[in-house]
């Protein structure tokens, strides 16, 4: 059976002081309506800005997520989404009057038990749930760091983690149901090693951190007065360092709290993702970093499905552009012009028609016996309308071109003959940042996908 959305109760508000920024913030879950998602508004700030909790507008990663939108950010935001979602809301706002969310005690305790306490509501909206039907891969080999997301019929998430250190060692936790979340993953809280520690701490970094909301690994030989200097710092009247290899600020939750703290951040960070996941999540040395850039290819698989539909349905006698206007767009010209006319054009769609007859010149060569439009044209072809999509953007076209940095994961499914008409629809797949454009394109030959790809172009004024 298909889950609605859901929401809070009510209203619920914490205080603390932001980990880095070391301010007083006081942070409120209020319920939000059908479709809205993870969003958060600086209530400190003029109108209220509000900050979008989705991948592409994850600003930082060093110490901790930020987000930016419109030049408002929000910082160390992973341990409240992480509640959100082992907490089951779907629709939620996040109010803050500063900059970052409190830190409370490292973890995602108070968030989740005060969520289970008030409680949810069920909307009228089904849940917009992602199903990962195909293996979905981040890696970086050079740090030994891989997430990977399989398909699966349920949510779950295994994570490994080997920092080298004879201390805290091999570590792995899981979560097989989101139930769960509240007891096995929600208290654990984050950790640090001390030399770390010490570099934060001499630049000035973690204002609000104390040896409450942390565990600090011990990872080389400690002096006493050494020991005594940190007792100092923390203003505490002693530390020491326990068999285990870490400080005694605090009593360990599980003995693997490490591991299980990797995992809380992977859930925060993939509610960036905008919409629940289905899938088998296995990652390997996660970190901030890798887990946004999973995130975002998560996001943009399910943006592309999103788009997979029918072929477009468009009047092919009444184009919004025809072939003298698309030339005033395109520096292409024969034999090189993909593009015959184009049938739809907004922000953030473009649909062109390509008719190919047995004129072609290319058709001499491939093949002489058996005619067949090359992949690569009709790859070209899609770049075509992908810069007319582009081109959009700008108020003077004719002196700006298109550069094509990219081009992932193209597939061809079928032949292209001499007599079929090519509707090519390309769409984009994120906002143009810094004149970059992030695309999606299929070739539809009726209502057949022949091909499709992810292109990436780059906007370049040419001329005055």
């Amino acid at each position: 059976m298909t889950e609605n959305q859901k929401t809070i109760k009510k209203s619920i508000s914490f205080n603390g002081r932001g980990l880095h920024t070391g301010v007083e913030v006081k942070l409120t879950l209020a319920p939000a309506p059908e479709n809205h998602g993870y969003q958060f508004v600086r209530t400190d700030l003029n109108d209220r800005p509000v900050i979008r909790a989705i991948a592409e507008n994850v600003a930082e990663t060093s110490r901790g997520t930020t987000l930016e939108e419109k030049g408002v950010k929000v910082s160390t935001i992973e341990h409240v989404l992480a509640a959100c979602v082992g907490g089951g809301i779907d629709n939620i706002l996040i109010e803050l009057n500063g900059p970052e969310a409190p830190i409370l005690d490292g973890s995602s305790k108070e968030y989740s038990e005060a969520i289970i306490k008030t409680g949810l509501i069920n909307q009228e909206a089904p849940r917009n749930v992602f199903k990962i039907e195909e293996k979905i891969e981040y890696k970086d080999e050079e740090h030994g760091i891989e997430l990977i997301a399989y398909p699966d019929d349920k949510f779950s998430i295994d994570v490994k983690i080997d920092y080298n250190s004879k201390v805290l060692g091999f570590q792995y936790a899981n979560l097989d149901n989101l139930k769960d979340f509240n007891t096995e993953i929600a208290p654990s809280r984050t950790f640090v090693f001390l030399h770390e520690l010490e570099f934060l701490l001499k630049n000035n970094l973690i204002k609000g951190g104390d040896v409450d909301n942390a565990i600090v690994i011990i990872d080389r030989k400690v002096s006493q007065d050494e020991l005594d200097r940190l007792a100092t710092l923390f203003n505490k009247p002693k530390v020491k360092v326990q068999p285990e290899g870490i400080l005694n600020n605090v009593d360990l939750n599980f003995s693997n709290e490490p591991a299980r703290h990797k995992l809380l951040d992977i859930l925060g960070d993939l509610a960036l993702v905008g919409q629940p996941i289905q899938g088998k999540i296995i990652a390997t040395r996660p970190g901030h970093y890798a887990n946004n850039q999973f995130a975002r290819l998560i996001r943009s698989k399910a943006k592309k499905d999103k788009l997979k539909k029918k072929a477009p349905k468009y009047d092919l006698n009444s184009p919004v552009l025809d072939i003298n206007e698309i030339k005033k767009i395109l520096p292409h010209r024969y034999p090189f012009l993909f593009v015959d006319k184009v049938l739809h054009r907004d922000e953030k769609t473009v649909v062109g028609v390509k008719n190919v007859t047995s004129n072609e010149p290319f058709f001499q060569g491939h093949f002489p016996q058996e005619p067949v439009m090359p992949g690569v044209l009709q790859v070209e072809a899609m770049a075509q309308v992908g810069g007319i999509l582009v081109l959009n953007t700008v108020p003077d076209p004719e002196h700006y071109a298109t550069y094509f940095l990219k081009i992932d994961n193209v597939k061809f499914k079928r032949k292209v003959l001499p007599g079929d008409t090519l509707v090519i629809k390309a769409d984009l797949l994120e906002p143009i940042r810094r004149g970059i454009a992030h695309m999606f394109a299929q070739v539809f030959v009726g209502d057949n996908v022949v091909s499709e790809g992810e292109l990436t172009a780059q906007i370049v004024k040419e001329y005055e």
